[in-house]
């Protein structure tokens, strides 16, 4: 018989002893706010784990787009099997709370030195990338079903209610969390010191949970297991925090090859110097060879990648500089990236050159450029000129803020050289695009050049020749140009590069991929000049006796047009073309 007096309950949703109201060493009301605040606090070191694990797979293996739908599909996955699997801890769900809680703040906060360590010396970035995302996703998505519990055992409330303030306590500490990680951990501590830190409020908040509030419901045996493994996860995590900057120097020697001279994590990216201390002893030559003494050439990295090397920039730089140059008047010149004052020491070799305008993202590498004793000699000092000024901007709003919203006519120049990364980098797509180049093409004097590095002609064709489509598209009249000596290390732009990005791999390397040799065994930079009317390779009346031969030019201008890929359509902002 059923009792009328007694609600009526279809069947049983939790075992009875998930619904015994909580002992709690505060009233209700404040030991609900408790749980929130500690809902608060999780979601906030969650979404930081997430994001570092994204911004670190970009820094290391590239393709920020493809590392962060990787990050995040096997983690919201992975939250799924967690919340699943988290009904089994529901009977003990104070302990199962802070077990998961000990896991999380560890694997979260060790994420990151393992991420890097993985990349460094097992190249399996990827598979690690993967692993500690669907670790961390399961122990992501086991909080919730536990901390719903808890919260049901302070105080009894609708299901409803329940689950509308943990999720709105999950929701804005995820923002805390977003906001936090790159304003305050990221420029603050670093990537390893940030997760590192972050471990550690996870594990603090979820111990005073369990361990004071909730900790006359566990038994002695419980309660000294709980205490003992968040007192050694801590101290992992402070020892983690202790060798942090020894970890990352034995990192970047395994990685550059030798320590690095000049190791800095700006706002936009890791900027890194090696080699080349002895530079300022070639005679102000501006050779650039810098192996004097270190017995290694300069070399600059960005984000990881070979940006320039003193044994081979000289080649790089007047090629991009020289035919662009030639063929008309250069009294005003733009450089659009370049920071490292290479391509304006060649501008600056044109003694009809009145004023260049550099227009540099990261203001760090402009510094480098001016103080570093290797790199201001390999440019020759060149920001030293009173012909120069630099402008701290993207490139791309900075040329929008040309065009027209001053509301006046958008200053105009003879040469715009745009040497910025190859188009493979996903975040530089931008500066590729239809709408960048007719940005450009209204900063040209009427019969102004611009020329654009536009990635290895033979290594990626189709990135090559989309670049070329993309200027004509805007109603440019092109002239694809090309000159052997990329070196194999070489990879300044690709977010898949074709050879290793740091050097030296390893045989049987997993994530570095092989380079591949071009059908005539030689790799080659290539550029594309630009114009309103066909532009020609010349050779300006004041050209330096370094130029580049205009004859050398055209031979490969000529071989390049031989290889084109017809048909191509334009990248644009909403479509970009260059992902291979």
């Amino acid at each position: 018989m059923i009792d009328p007096s007694e609600p009526l309950v279809v069947g049983t949703l939790r075992p009875p002893e998930v619904l015994r109201p909580a002992c709690l060493p505060v009233p209700s009301g404040l030991g609900r706010l408790l749980v929130l605040a500690v809902v608060f606090v999780c979601a906030a070191c969650g979404l930081v784990y997430e994001l570092e694990l994204v911004a670190l797979a970009s820094y290391l293996i590239g393709d920020s787009v493809t590392q962060a739908s990787v990050v995040l599909s096997f983690m919201v996955f992975a939250m799924g099997v967690g919340a699943l699997l988290a009904k089994r801890l529901r009977c003990r769900a104070a302990v199962g709370f802070g077990a998961i809680e000990t896991v999380l703040a560890l694997v979260g906060g060790g994420s990151a030195m393992a991420l890097y360590a993985c990349f460094v010396w097992l190249d399996q970035s990827r598979t690690a990338l993967v692993g500690f995302s669907l670790a961390i996703g399961v122990l992501i998505g086991a909080e919730i079903p536990l901390l719903m519990t808890l919260i049901q055992r302070v105080r009894r409330q609708d299901a409803g209610g329940a689950v509308a303030d943990l999720f709105a306590a999950d929701y804005v500490g995820a923002l805390v969390g977003g906001l936090a990680f790159p304003f305050l951990l990221l420029p603050g501590l670093g990537q390893l010191t940030g997760a590192l830190v972050t471990g550690a409020v996870n594990l603090l908040a979820g111990a005073v949970l369990v361990l004071w509030l909730f900790g006359r419901d566990l038994t002695p045996r419980a309660r000294w297991a709980l205490l003992a493994a968040n007192v050694l996860a801590l101290a992992l995590l402070g020892a983690g925090m202790a060798l942090a900057g020894s970890f990352e120097q034995a990192a970047r020697r395994a990685v550059y090859g030798a320590a690095a001279r000049v190791a800095e994590q700006t706002g936009v990216q890791e900027v890194v110097l090696t080699g080349g201390t002895d530079a300022a002893d070639d005679g102000g030559t501006g050779s650039g060879r810098g192996r004097k003494g270190s017995g290694r050439p300069l070399e600059l990295y960005l984000d990881g990648r070979l940006k320039v090397s003193s044994d081979n920039e000289r080649d790089y730089h007047q090629a991009l500089v020289g035919p662009a140059m030639a063929g008309g008047r250069h009294g005003r010149a733009l450089v659009l990236g370049g920071g490292d004052g290479l391509a304006l020491r060649e501008l600056l070799r044109y003694r009809t050159l009145r004023s260049v305008t550099v227009v540099e993202l990261d203001p760090e590498v402009v510094r480098l450029a001016r103080t570093d004793p290797g790199l201001s000699a390999l440019n020759r000092h060149a920001f030293d000129d009173p012909r120069v000024r630099v402008v701290t901007a993207d490139a791309f709003n900075w040329l929008r803020w040309q065009a027209g919203s001053r509301g006046g006519r958008p200053e105009r120049y003879d040469v715009v050289v745009s040497d910025l990364p190859d188009p493979g980098i996903t975040a530089s797509t931008k500066l590729y695009s239809q709408e960048f180049y007719g940005l450009a093409l209204r900063t040209l004097a009427p019969d102004g050049r611009l020329v654009v590095h536009a990635g290895p002609p033979l290594a990626r064709p189709r990135a090559y020749w989309t670049v070329e489509a993309t200027l004509r598209s805007v109603g440019l009249k092109t002239l694809p140009y090309r000159i052997p000596g990329r070196p194999p290390e070489f990879s300044g732009g690709a977010d898949r590069p074709l050879a290793p990005v740091l050097p030296p791999a390893r045989p049987g390397a997993g994530d570095r991929a092989a380079a591949v040799a071009p059908p005539d065994g030689r790799r080659y930079w290539g550029f594309v000049l630009a114009a309103r009317r066909p532009p020609r390779l010349a050779a300006a009346p004041d050209a330096p006796a370094t130029a580049v031969p205009p004859q050398t030019l055209r031979a490969d201008a000529q071989q390049a047009a031989r290889e084109r890929i017809p048909g191509l359509p334009p990248s644009t902002l909403m479509r970009p073309r260059y992902a291979e």
